[in-house]
């Protein structure tokens, strides 16, 4: 039996040392499809095709957001570089200033160095297999954190689930209980009315209108094509769900031709008992249904 997976969870894996600290986390609720937005350092932005890559051999749906963070404690892949034109520039309006005002040009160059932009502290892109390497275990590791909430809590849907299963089923029984006992109790009713109406006219009963009237109540009101649809559809849900894996969107059809037949039920029923077990029919689906939503 295959794990089943809740589209809710959050997982989280942090590497330290000496040299680099790499956070990643991740979390996600449900959707239809894979939406997977990332959040990545800039020098890290050249890794978002891959990091998508390998997040989808761990999802298939869900609105996940993915975090990561990396600080770098050496002076690796960083480099101090000399802007030239903007000094000049700098250079050149200090000039024009002590000009126009008749000032003392005392610019020097730890005056100059702190002028911003002239002196910059910028992230070399080489050496990045280097640095996919730090980033992919984490990153693997913070998925396999979150597979393992996701797995766990898609354990508690699947016996919520089967649970409630088992409950409509006792429901479907009732249905199927009562079903004759209404037939039967309209034929005396119809009996007893016209027998009570004819005796005073001394008018014969018809007997065989009767069993007419009868038998077309019966076709009315009658859910047996209903109910076994309904059983087929419980056993295919319970069978989806004993066998696992990514079955999110057949349960929630599923769900759906159940709605359908417990509607059709309510429509047809024949005494206050089926009708009432009928609304509870589709409660019981109702809650299904909200639940299936969050199964991938």
């Amino acid at each position: 039996m295959q794990d089943i997976y809740s589209m809710t969870g959050f997982g989280r894996s942090e590497t330290v040392t000496d040299e680099y600290r790499v956070l990643v986390e991740l979390r996600a609720v449900n959707h239809r499809y894979l939406d997977l937005s990332l959040r990545l350092p800039r020098r890290m932005n050249c890794f978002e095709a891959r990091i998508r890559a390998i997040c989808k051999e761990y999802m298939q749906r869900g609105k996940a957001e993915l975090f990561v963070s990396f600080e770098d404690y050496t002076a690796r892949g960083r480099v101090l570089k000399y802007n030239k034109e903007i000094a000049a520039e700098y250079v050149d309006y200090f000039r024009q200033m002590a000009e126009d005002f008749s000032i003392r040009n005392d610019i020097g160059t730890s005056v100059l160095s702190r002028c911003p932009d002239v002196l910059s502290m910028d992230e070399e892109t080489g050496d990045e297999e280097w640095l996919f390497s730090v980033l992919e275990p984490v990153l693997r590791k913070a998925l396999s954190s979150f597979i393992e909430a996701r797995a766990s809590e898609g354990g508690r849907l699947r016996s919520d689930l089967l649970l409630k299963l088992s409950g409509m089923e006792d429901l479907v029984g009732i249905i199927e209980e009562a079903s004759p006992s209404v037939v039967d109790s309209y034929r005396d009713r119809l009996s007893a009315k016209i027998r009570e109406t004819l005796s005073a006219a001394s008018i014969q009963v018809d007997e065989q209108r009767i069993l007419t009237e009868t038998a077309i109540f019966a076709d009315k009101i009658c859910t047996d094509e209903e109910m076994v649809r309904l059983r087929s559809h419980i056993g295919a849900m319970r069978s989806k769900l004993t066998d696992g894996g990514a079955c999110g969107r057949e349960l929630d059809f599923i769900a759906q031709e159940m709605n359908r037949e417990a509607n059709t039920t309510l429509s047809k029923a024949g005494s206050l008992r089926i009708a009432d077990t009928a609304i509870a029919l589709k409660s019981e689906i109702e809650k299904i249904r909200e639940q299936v939503q969050n199964i991938e």
